[in-house]
């Protein structure tokens, strides 16, 4: 499905083995509204602040997005996997959190031909694997030592050694990396956005030197997801400019999360990983682990998966 935005109207172009229809969702201020809704909601389950009822909220905020940003194409999302082109203006949206598409494996990605790329690209014949934790986060070193049960033999760089030169070199050609840190997105300058390592933020312009982007890549940092428009409709952010470079799989966060409920949120994501699991699927696996727990699946839909 790839969603267009035209004289202010959301349309949206589903593409099924059987037809190629155009739906006309609603106003494209009603879908933003919804969104910025719907991350507000999921902030303040985040920081811990008081919600009456969580789960009702998130099932009403869920169920008005779904109507905004969707609307009738919902009748053709019958597929166990779905693939999303989203406009700039709903590159964050919590997919996750829509009650059609909360059961099913998601994928976004800037356009299908870029789908169909990480789709096709080949495996590394490798399976390096690097764990990062950044500085003045307490959760990120239990996060990534726990990570580091499910690789014994990946690169863990912690307490210090997650400088920027260590972690380029470690991401360079890794077949999966994990990097738990604070992440800071820039809207002014989306390639400024960065993440903090412990010599200083490592940029976008930084990640774009190394020579081989990873194959797979989790960033469990705040804002991590988000994207800005730049030029003629082309969305740039932390995480999708490192498909271009050849990244097939990116899980990322479009809203702030919470670190101590991001650990297992991230744990129970691995565990599918390590077992094969692409990211979109291990990533409805991990939704459905924690469906009963309002601040756990509300972490959980504040992920999304890039690519495959």
């Amino acid at each position: 499905m790839e969603l267009i935005e035209l004289d202010g109207t959301v349309h949206a172009v589903t593409v099924r083995r059987s037809a190629i229809r155009i739906h006309t969702v609603g106003g494209a201020e009603d879908a933003a509204r919804e969104v910025n809704f719907a991350r507000f909601l999921l902030r303040r389950l985040a920081d811990g602040r008081p919600v009456p009822d969580p789960g009702a909220a998130l099932a009403d905020a869920g169920r008005l997005l779904e109507k905004a940003v969707l609307g009738a194409a919902i009748a053709d999302l019958d597929a166990d996997t779905v693939v999303i082109v989203p406009t700039g203006s709903l590159s964050a949206v919590p997919w996750g959190l829509l009650p059609t598409l909360s059961g099913r494996s998601v994928s976004v990605s800037p356009s299908a031909a870029a789908w169909l790329r990480a789709r096709l690209a080949p495996d590394p014949g490798h399976r390096a694997v690097t764990l990062i934790g950044g500085p003045d986060l307490p959760d990120a070193e239990p996060e990534v030592m726990r990570l580091g049960g499910l690789y014994p033999q990946a690169t863990v760089l912690v307490r210090g050694a997650a400088t920027a030169g260590r972690v380029l070199a470690a991401l360079d050609d890794a077949w999966l990396a994990h990097v738990a840190a604070h992440g800071t997105f820039r809207a002014d300058n989306p390639l400024l956005s960065s993440l903090q390592l412990d010599d200083g933020p490592l940029t976008v312009y930084d990640i774009e030197g190394i020579d081989q982007a990873p194959h797979r890549l989790v960033l469990s940092a705040c804002d991590s997801g988000r994207t800005a428009p730049a030029g003629a409709g082309e969305l740039l952010g932390l995480a999708s400019s490192l498909m271009p470079m050849g990244t097939v799989g990116i899980v990322a966060a479009i809203a702030p999360v919470n670190d101590q409920v991001t650990l297992p949120i991230m744990e129970s994501l691995h565990r599918y990983v390590a077992k094969g699991v692409e990211f979109p699927d291990a990533l409805r696996l991990t939704r459905a682990d924690v469906a009963d727990d309002p601040v756990q699946l509300a972490t959980a839909c504040s992920f999304i998966a890039l690519g495959v």
